[in-house]
Parts: structure tokens; C-alpha cells; sequence
């Protein structure tokens, strides 16, 4: 008797440890590769929470380094605006300014407004009205290239644990079939597959976690940034609507 209930707790043990063995990520890879046909739904999962980790990273660290550049930038391209004397100096060193620089392109679409009413005698717009449309075209284009890729982190972070979870719930539904067909239902049996499946809404939930803090703060950096449009715009609007600047 004492024999076999040492063989009994051996073979739990076995059962244990196989179950164990078959629960990693490895194991579900090894499976995915030698019958790529049953774990088809599978790949298609993995393959796309791959993608949209790689995509939101990548904007992760567009939308930081942007992030950077903007915070050192900003305020020397407004005060050497405002510190020089003459306004052609300053729309100059504007003009010199890199492409990807907002600010000195908010100020040269007004620069560019005033000028083109000034030769337009017959111009229906008051200079001020011409200038603040300018202004605001400007403020709009440029605020609306802060939010490039925003809307995929916002996408991936809503979405990826729910593409994982497909790949859960494929996985144990397979994960049953085979029980069903094999009539066997012992934990090694049972746990390998249910905790494989488990793994794809694991990588889900790593993939949407990144991109939900990404998002979350770059939204709050991006708002930081366009009041600094805003206030610049209004101060714009009142040097070339008025010929000076309204403190």
C-alpha cells in the first residue's frame, strides 16, 4: 500500500513538472514552429502585437526626442525673435531656423501675412484680421504635427490587451479540442495549454502598458507646447497688427 501511494505521488510530481515545463514561452514557440498550421490564429497574434510594439516604440522615441528638441529650442527661438531690434534681423534669423522648428515658422506665416497685405492695396481683410487667419492657420498646422503618431499610441494601448486575449482564448479553445480528443484532462494535460495561452495576453497587456504612459505624456507635453503657440501667436498678432508688441 505505502508502495503505491509513493508511485502515485511520483507520477503527481511528473505530471507536475511536465506541466510546468510546457507553461514557458519557449515551449509555446517550439510548438508554434513545428505546427505552424494548428497555431495559424496564433501567429497572426503574435505577429501583430509585434508589429504594434515596434511602431509604438518607434514613436515613443520620435515623440521624445521632438519632446527635447523643443524644450531647448523653444525659448531661444522666441527671445531672439523679441531681443532683436529690427524685425527684418529677426524675420532673417528666423528664416534660418531648421525645418522641423515650429516656432520660427509661426513667426514668418505672420511675417509673410503682414507683407503680402501690405502690398495688396485692394485687400478686403484688415491687416489685423489678415495676420490672426495667418496665425491661426499656422498655429493649427503646426499643433497638428505634434500629435504625429499620438494616435497610434492611443490605438495600441486600447487594443493590444484585447489582441491578446484573442490569442488566449484561441489558445484554450484549441487547448479543449485536444483534451476532448485525446479524453485526457490530468494537470499536464490541461495546464501546458491553458498556460501557453495565457502568455498571449501577457505579451498584450506588455505591449499596451508602454504605449498608455507614452501617450498619457506626451499628451500632457504637447498641450505645454501648443499654449506656447498660443501665447507666441497673440504676441505676434499685436507686433504686426500694431508695429509693437503688447506686454
Amino acid at each position: 500500500m505505502l508502495q503505491e501511494l509513493l508511485i502515485a505521488a511520483a507520477a503527481g510530481g511528473n505530471n507536475a513538472a511536465n506541466a510546468l515545463s510546457q507553461m514557458g514561452f519557449e515551449h509555446l514557440i517550439s510548438e508554434m514552429v513545428s505546427e505552424p498550421g494548428s497555431f495559424a490564429v496564433s501567429w497572426v497574434v503574435l505577429i501583430t502585437l509585434v508589429v504594434m510594439s515596434a511602431a509604438s516604440w518607434y514613436w515613443t522615441v520620435i515623440n521624445a526626442l521632438r519632446a527635447v528638441r523643443l524644450k531647448g529650442q523653444a525659448g531661444n527661438v522666441v527671445n531672439t525673435f523679441w531681443d532683436t531690434p529690427n524685425a527684418q534681423d529677426a524675420i532673417r534669423l528666423m528664416e534660418e531656423q531648421p525645418k522641423n522648428e515650429p516656432f520660427s515658422k509661426i513667426a514668418l506665416d505672420a511675417a509673410q501675412a503682414a507683407a503680402h497685405h501690405q502690398r495688396s492695396a485692394g485687400e478686403s481683410l484688415s491687416r489685423s484680421e489678415f495676420v490672426d487667419r495667418a496665425l491661426r492657420q499656422a498655429v493649427t498646422r503646426e499643433s497638428g504635427n505634434l500629435q504625429s503618431g499620438m494616435t497610434l499610441l492611443a490605438t495600441v494601448g486600447a487594443t493590444a490587451p484585447f489582441v491578446g486575449l484573442l490569442g488566449t482564448v484561441w489558445g484554450i479553445y484549441g487547448a479543449l479540442i485536444k483534451i476532448g480528443a485525446t479524453g485526457q484532462a490530468s494537470i499536464d494535460a490541461v495546464a501546458g495549454p491553458v498556460g501557453e495561452a495565457l502568455i498571449m495576453t501577457a505579451i498584450g497587456l506588455f505591449v499596451a502598458i508602454p504605449a498608455v504612459f507614452a501617450y498619457n505624456f506626451f499628451s500632457k507635453v504637447n498641450s505645454g507646447v501648443i499654449a506656447k503657440f498660443d501665447t507666441f501667436a497673440h504676441d505676434l498678432h499685436d507686433f504686426f497688427a500694431t508695429g509693437s508688441r503688447v506686454k
